[in-house]
C-alpha cells in the first residue's frame, strides 16, 4: 500500500521516513499530488459543480476575517475569445470549459466603511497585499477542491502581463485588481507531478540560511533533469544566451526571469486608486 512518504519522494525525489505510517489517502494525498491540466475533456462543468467548488474556495482563511477577494467567471463568448487572443501561446484558453479571473479586492470593505459610516484608515501598500494574499489562499483552497473531485485546474499568471485590457474587458472597478486567471475542466490526460525543490531551501530554523544554496539547486536540477529532461526545442532565448551542455530548472528559470515584465502594474494599481507608499 503506498504511503504519504511515497507522495513525499515523488513530489521532491528524495526518500523519507516522514509519513511512512500513514497510507496514502485523503486530504494529504490531494495535496502532495498536486498537478496543473491544460488539456480538458469536451464535457461541461456543471454550476453546482461550480458552486461547491467557489463555496471550498471561499472557505479559505482570511486576513482579519476582511474576506478581500473576488472572482470574475467569464462566460461572454466575445470576452474570452479576446482574452484568448491577448495569450496566444495559451491555446486551451479558448476552449476549456470555464475560465475565470480571481481578483483582489479591496473595493468591498471601503464600501461597507462608507455604508457604516467610518473612514478607511488602510490606505496603503498593505491594502494591495492583503488582497493579494487572500486571493492566493482562495485559489489554492479552489484548486484543491477540485483535484479532490476529478477536475482540473491551471492557474494563469500571465493574465497581469495584459492586466490593463483583462481590468476594462471584466469591467473592474476601482480597488479591485486581477490576480491570476483559471482554467477548469475534467482532464483529458493525467498529468504528472513536478518535481520541488527540497525542503532544505524553502524551510529555515530560526534564521533564514541559504548558505547551501547552490548545491542544493545543482542536485535538485539533476533529480529533475532525470525525471523529465527539457527537450532542446524549449530551451529559453537561444539567441542571446546560446546552448549549454546541460539545461536544467535554474537555467530555464534564471533565463525566464532576466526579461523584465509587467512594468506596469503599478501605474495599473495607482490608476485603480491604491495608495502605494
Amino acid at each position: 500500500m503506498a504511503t504519504i512518504a511515497d507522495l513525499i519522494e515523488t513530489r521532491f525525489g528524495l526518500a523519507t521516513e516522514a509519513g511512512a505510517d500513514r497510507p496514502a489517502e485523503g486530504s494529504l494525498e490531494t495535496l502532495l499530488g498536486h498537478r496543473s491540466h491544460r488539456r480538458y475533456r469536451d464535457a461541461p462543468v456543471s454550476d453546482a459543480d461550480l458552486e461547491v467548488l467557489l463555496s471550498a474556495g471561499f472557505s479559505a482563511p482570511a486576513k482579519s476575517d476582511l474576506q478581500q477577494a473576488a472572482v470574475v467567471v467569464v462566460r461572454d463568448p466575445a470576452k474570452r475569445a479576446a482574452i484568448a487572443d491577448l495569450i496566444p501561446s495559451m491555446d486551451w484558453l479558448r476552449t476549456c470549459p470555464v475560465f475565470m479571473v480571481f481578483c483582489a479586492d479591496s473595493r468591498r470593505i471601503r464600501k461597507i466603511c462608507t455604508l457604516r459610516g467610518k473612514t478607511f484608515g488602510n490606505d496603503h501598500l498593505d491594502a494591495v497585499l492583503n488582497g493579494a494574499v487572500d486571493t492566493g489562499l482562495v485559489m489554492g483552497f479552489f484548486i484543491q477542491a477540485a483535484q479532490a473531485m476529478g477536475l482540473g485546474c491551471c492557474p494563469i499568471s500571465v493574465v497581469r502581463n495584459h492586466i490593463e485590457a483583462i481590468a476594462e474587458l471584466l469591467e473592474l472597478p476601482p480597488h479591485v485588481f486581477p490576480v491570476a486567471g483559471m482554467s477548469l475542466g475534467w482532464p483529458a490526460e493525467t498529468g504528472y507531478v513536478s518535481t520541488r525543490l527540497p525542503l532544505s531551501v524553502f524551510v529555515h530554523q530560526d534564521s533564514y540560511d541559504d548558505s547551501t544554496l547552490e548545491a542544493d539547486v545543482d542536485a535538485y536540477d539533476r533529480r529533475r533533469d532525470a525525471r523529465y529532461s527539457i527537450p532542446p526545442e524549449k530551451h529559453r532565448d537561444t539567441d542571446s544566451f546560446g546552448r549549454v551542455n546541460f539545461y536544467g530548472w535554474s537555467e530555464d528559470k534564471a533565463r525566464q526571469v532576466s526579461h523584465r515584465e509587467r512594468d506596469q502594474l503599478a501605474r495599473f494599481l495607482k490608476a485603480q486608486g491604491f495608495n502605494l507608499d
